[in-house]
């Protein structure tokens, strides 16, 4: 009997790729590079301010939403609210920012070789993933993932994304399979695990930090891994 699902759901930033992990420590070094225009401000409490505006930011969906379709638009936008004594450095860092994340960028080690396993083990894979086509979509030509997949889904050319009960319905449609039968990866606990345990989808929470769930967390993953290498059978 194998020991996979019939079908696998995968996210991409920080499931597959190391992206957007520690964005405060990001922040810092975008901050100390520009020490000297922040005065009187430390870069550290520069970094915390665009830090605090950038969580209530993107905790808000709807504008979230909107963000995702323009990342550089977005990070302008909370620098801009975090620094109001900054303004005219607010597009410079956060534009600095984006180029400093997209040079840290790389595929967590051994994700590809394990996708390629599961696929070579007869396992249906969809890559399901948020976030605006033209800049998905240079990720995965740039990481050479398109040919690992069966099906790439990407928010901005899907019209949906997750945490949207269509996001996992239409990849499992896709790819021919029922919710009982698919697996979905990720790392944020309400995408990848809260929405679609509601549909049936086990659902495996990828902690690639170790940082172990957050104190009174009402998630409950069905599993939890620290590397997708975990996911091949011994």
């Amino acid at each position: 009997m194998s020991p996979y699902p019939r079908a696998i759901l995968f996210d991409l930033d920080d499931t597959i790729l190391s992206a957007y992990t520690r964005p405060d420590l990001a922040w810092q070094v975008i901050a100390e590079e520009h020490a000297a225009e922040l005065l009187p401000l430390t870069p550290v409490e520069a970094a915390a301010r665009i830090t605090e505006a950038a969580a209530a930011y993107w905790a808000d969906e709807d504008r979230a939403r909107l963000g995702r379709k323009d990342l550089a638009g977005a990070r302008r936008a909370i620098v801009s609210q975090a620094l109001e004594r900054h303004a005219a450095l607010a597009a410079t860092l956060a534009d600095r920012f984006t180029v400093y994340r997209d040079e840290q960028m790389h595929v967590f080690p051994g994700a590809a070789e394990t996708i390629d396993t599961l696929k070579a083990a007869g396992v249906l894979l969809a890559l399901v993933t948020n976030g605006d086509a033209e800049g998905q979509r240079r990720k995965i030509a740039r990481f050479d993932l398109a040919h690992r997949f069966h099906h790439i889904q990407i928010e901005g050319e899907a019209g949906f994304g997750k945490p949207d009960p269509r996001a996992y319905v239409h990849a499992l449609q896709t790819l021919g399979v029922e919710a009982h039968d698919a697996w979905m990866v990720g790392d944020n606990l309400e995408w990848e695990v809260a929405a679609p345990q509601k549909l049936g989808i086990f659902a495996i929470w990828h902690d690639h930090q170790g940082d172990g769930l957050p104190p009174g967390s009402p998630y409950r993953p069905d599993r939890i891994i620290r590397t997708l290498s975990e996911l091949i059978a011994p």
